[in-house]
């Protein structure tokens, strides 16, 4: 399915007419689709229903440097300034992407293809949410017209009708090694120097991550890794992205960074984490040490006050009660914020905003991010960071970036991360990681 596309380096693409027709078709497996696409493709799916993949790119934006926020709005504006789309409004175009953690990364291995900023308008996309499962073909350009598009629309529409409406994941493709970035005894020594930096008041909190590089038995397929990911965490995001070049980064994130609706933000703050416990009781007790730490209610504490005083600049916010998120193989403590703005911005304006929150980063963050830089070992490329679409009106949806993995061939590399604060144990920071890295990893080893 080969495509036309547009591609945008820090700035708009050329003006041109954005044509886009929909239709509703038949139930099908977009693994299948997927795996019968060109690339780059996208995958998108919130615990709220909603659910789209994309293949091709009929228009890519590409952003660096500290003013990429700027540089992608300027560019989204062109790029959806002449809009003709035709379909339920499930079925508008939406550009698919994410944002590394930092402005200045680079995409040198293993993080080919993902560079500061990047997000790709599907030339083909299949959406599925409680209505039914529809078909959109886009163009963009001068020279797009809607005869051209229907026409492409048929042509897809048939090829859609030998695809099945189920298809089998496959086995997982199983580990040969595995090697943490940074081991046991060096994290551990990190977070001892970062509580330092803490008790002589440097710092409020810094979040420390590691990666663990895994060498697989067999070739990896990402979007099925990712339809397991599926029955095993199906209260989380689930996102994949993966360009014309280099390897494919995904995962099934727990947290929301942003919904933008109109004037209506969504958010919460996901902060503190426990296993859960192989009986109820033992469940109950480690839901109950959520609730009653000092140090985890502390840490809670800070993201929510920053989250509500960033989205306090734009409006209203409202900050919920705090409840304890259960998840298949670990439990968190999490606060749902809300918001109503005083008037319309962009979502990616929103996102500028809240990343990177203290539950990734830190406080106070200038400082907890040279932390970072001057503590991890490896470069974080898109982990912990924004992923997720936004449409024409600016309206949008972003995860966190978390519980995921950059996966190309025959080897991944896994991402997990702690907050650390005054009271951090590091024994037990080292302990808290091990969940945050299997819910890819077990897709892998097949455990």
């Amino acid at each position: 399915m080969n495509t036309p596309e547009r591609e945008s380096a820090a700035r708009p693409p050329a003006a041109g007419r954005l044509v886009s027709r929909s239709r509703r078709v038949a139930d099908v497996s977009f693994l299948a689709f997927l795996a019968d696409s060109s690339s780059p493709r996208v995958h998108w799916a919130s615990p709220a229903g909603l659910e789209l993949v994309g293949s091709g790119a009929t228009a890519r934006l590409s952003a660096s440097g500290e003013s990429r926020f700027d540089d992608l709005r300027a560019g989204a504006e062109t790029l959806f300034d002449d809009l003709d789309h035709r379909g339920p409004p499930v079925t508008r175009p939406r550009a698919v992407g994410g944002i590394a953690f930092d402005a200045d990364h680079e995409p040198i291995p293993p993080w080919e293809g993902f560079p500061a900023a990047r997000f790709v308008l599907p030339e083909l996309q299949l959406t599925r949410d409680d209505g039914g499962t529809y078909l959109t073909v886009t163009a963009y350009g001068s020279d797009a017209t809607a005869t051209a598009v229907e026409r492409r629309l048929e042509e897809v529409t048939d090829r859609l009708s030998s695809l099945p409406m189920m298809q089998a994941t496959g086995g997982p493709p199983g580990v040969a090694a595995r090697r943490w970035l940074t081991d046991r005894e060096d994290w551990i020594e990190q977070v001892r120097r970062a509580v330092e930096r803490i008790e002589n008041g440097d710092l409020l909190k810094v979040v420390l991550a590691t990666a663990l590089s895994v060498e697989l038995d067999e070739p990896v397929s990402a979007p099925a890794v990712l339809e397991r990911l599926r029955r095993t965490y199906p209260d989380c995001y689930r996102f994949l992205v993966q360009p014309d070049d280099g390897g494919a980064f995904f995962g099934p994130p727990p947290e929301r960074l942003v919904e933008l609706t109109g004037r209506e933000v969504r958010t919460e703050a996901l902060a503190g984490s426990m296993p859960r416990g192989d009986t109820p009781e033992e469940d109950a007790e480690h839901a109950r040490s959520l609730t009653e730490s000092e140090k985890i209610q502390h840490e809670q504490g800070l993201v929510v006050d920053t989250i509500r005083d960033q989205l306090s600049a734009f409006g209203t916010v409202d900050v919920g009660d705090r409840s304890v998120r259960k998840l298949t193989n670990i439990q968190h403590l999490q606060t749902p914020i809300t918001a109503r703005l005083d008037e319309s911005v962009h979502v990616l304006t929103v996102v500028e905003a809240l990343h990177p929150t203290p539950a990734v980063g830190g406080l106070p963050l200038d400082r907890a991010l040279q932390t970072i830089r001057e503590t991890e070992t490896f470069d974080r490329g898109w982990y912990a960071s924004p992923v997720g679409w936004f449409d024409a009106d600016g309206d949008g949806e972003f995860a966190v970036g978390i519980r995921s993995g950059l996966t190309d061939d025959t080897s991944a590399t896994l991402f997990a991360g702690n907050g650390i604060v005054a009271d951090s144990d590091p024994e037990a920071e080292w302990a808290e990681l091990q969940p945050k890295i299997r819910p890819v990893l077990d897709e892998l080893t097949g455990e």
